[in-house]
């Protein structure tokens, strides 16, 4: 058997394709923009690092032997280990990410230095001042040197001599920490377009790298710079842009078919073959050939079901229609004949002629009611439910089988149940069994014995209890068997049989969950009722639960 996904899965694939391309394109875009900050980062510690080596030899030729061992400021213990001692390797790896980095508010302004800045590192600055401006022309970093103060000793903008010591990065570079973070950046002027260098991002980053010689920061190196915002990085790409665009409709357009061939088509076909059988097409009465879905397999078998049941009905009502026909017709036309004979010659009839007309058109009209209450009876028998009542098996056949002795009926039984009780009223079951009892003395003949066998068949049939009603009589030819719970079919109208005794019974034995079939005697006729027990293998009572 081929699997077929459920509707409601591939509801919820469709779903979450649908949801999983916004949510992806902004989380590819997201990590985007993260990785331009980190490559930015990279840029800058690379950079710095240069810088840093630089003013570190530059400055030391200009501080005098006797003042280096007290030069700076102590490293902070606690990055002590990594000042530098020997050829220690201490790589700096950028790991700025917007998804857990604090973006903090704008850098504060310079303030103005209360002293000169150190000598020795004013001259060393001097002398990096031309690195540092061609630097910034290729990189587009803002670069500053400072001295072990936090006072600007080189830079490409305008705060030479200021001191930066008021912010947060500089104060942990100065304690021998290497810095990154990320700033909010405030521009006054217009978004740059995407062809321009200018870069219009809201956020700048910024590196601070501490200029050590063993354990004494004698500087810092300050460098910043916006990173590419997502919109001109992704503007030299564009073709690439449109690839990943054609690919998501290619997306789209694969779930609008997924969502046609499983849903869609099926759910058509099946219109149209509801089309087909209301116009009348009996053949178009069956499954799907391919249903796609558990949910369409299960609508189409259970529509092809319904429209043959229902055509199945619609034979039954037209033939019980002709049924009844044929059965109200026969008195009817005698009804009529009759009293138009005692209309016409009802003065110069004879008195006993006028009798047996009259005696005819009772007799006619007794058959008529009998009728109508017998499909009455058929009525309310399609449509029992169970009440969940118990019947003792025992109890009411041994009744029956008095009451028809209490009559001079030869009527017999056998009960090895082991006092069973199905689920059933009672009355009920009276009725069903003295139907076929009723039924096996009309027409078995005369000298027909009936015998009522009541047992309880072994495993797997545990829960069920069987009921056979037999008799020696004359039978029911072959040609007949096949119909003989079919309505109003009788081979004893002459005298007085409805056809409605034993149709009444398959209902009743159908509509509380058992069976009955037909076996032909020899000699006689045999009916096998199978009932379900009040009790289960397991002791457990299940008329109530049946009766829901």
């Amino acid at each position: 058997m081929r699997f077929k996904p459920s509707l409601r899965s591939v509801l919820l694939v469709v779903n979450l394709a649908i949801l999983l391309l916004p949510v992806g394109e902004i989380a590819v875009l997201r990590l985007y923009e993260s990785e331009l900050v980190r490559q930015t980062e990279s840029e800058l510690i690379a950079q710095g690092a240069v810088i840093s080596a630089t003013f570190r030899e530059l400055l030391w030729e200009h501080v005098e032997p006797g003042e280096r061992t007290g030069y700076g400021t102590p490293v902070a213990s606690r990055f002590r280990k990594r000042a530098g001692e020997g050829n220690v390797l201490d790589p700096f790896h950028p790991h700025l990410d917007l998804a857990d980095e604090l973006v903090r508010p704008p850098a504060e302004d310079a303030l103005v230095s209360v002293q000169e800045p150190d000598p020795a590192a004013r001259v060393a600055g001097e002398r990096i001042r031309p690195i540092i401006d061609a630097a910034k022309k290729v990189t587009l970093a803002g670069l500053r040197v400072l001295d072990h103060r936090g006072t600007v000793v080189a830079t490409t903008g305008i705060e030479y001599g200021m001191s930066l010591i008021s912010r947060e990065e500089v104060r942990r570079a100065l304690q021998g920490e290497q810095v990154s973070l990320l700033r909010e950046r405030v521009s006054d002027g217009p978004k740059p377009a995407l062809r321009s260098i200018s870069r219009g991002g809201l956020i700048r980053v910024f590196v601070v790298i501490p200029v050590v010689h063993r354990t004494r920061v004698i500087g810092a190196v300050y460098l910043s710079r916006t990173p590419l915002d997502v919109a001109k990085a992704l503007f030299p790409r564009g073709y690439k842009l449109l690839r990943a665009a054609g690919v998501l409709l290619v997306v789209v357009i694969a779930v609008s078919a997924l969502t046609s061939m499983t849903i869609t088509r099926p759910m058509e076909a099946l219109v149209r073959q509801a089309a087909r059988v209301s116009k009348g097409d009996n053949e178009a009465a069956k499954p799907l050939d391919k249903p796609r879905t558990k949910e369409v397999e299960v609508l189409s078998a259970a529509f092809a079901e319904m429209a043959v049941t229902l055509n199945r009905r619609t034979d039954q009502v037209r033939a019980f229609a002709s049924n009844v026909s044929h059965a109200f017709k026969t008195p009817l036309t005698s009804i009529r004949g009759t009293a138009e004979l005692l209309r016409d010659h009802f003065d110069t009839m004879a008195p006993e002629d006028r009798d047996r007309f009259l005696h005819m058109i009772e007799t006619d009209a007794d058959r008529m009611s009998r009728l109508v209450g017998r499909l009455l009876e058929l009525a309310r028998a399609e449509v029992t439910a169970p009440s969940g009542q118990k019947a003792r098996l025992e109890t009411v056949v041994e009744t029956l089988v008095a009451r028809y002795r209490a009559s001079g009926m030869p009527v017999t039984c056998q009960l090895a149940a082991g006092g069973a009780e199905v689920c059933m009223a009672p009355e009920t079951l009276e009725s069903i069994l003295s139907n076929l009892v009723d039924n096996g003395i009309t027409h078995g003949g005369e000298g027909t014995r009936v015998e009522l066998v009541a047992t309880r068949p072994p495993s797997p049939a545990a829960g069920v209890v069987e009921v056979v009603v037999r008799d020696n009589g004359r039978g029911v030819a072959e040609a007949h068997s096949s119909h003989i719970f079919t309505p109003l079919f009788t081979t004893a109208r002459e005298t007085g049989g409805t056809g409605l005794g034993l149709a009444i019974v398959s209902a009743l034995v159908s509509a509380h969950g058992g069976e009955i079939t037909f076996h032909p005697g020899n000699p006689g006729a045999q009916f096998a009722i199978r009932l379900p027990s009040a009790r289960s293998p397991g002791d457990g009572d299940l008329c109530y639960a049946q009766s829901r």
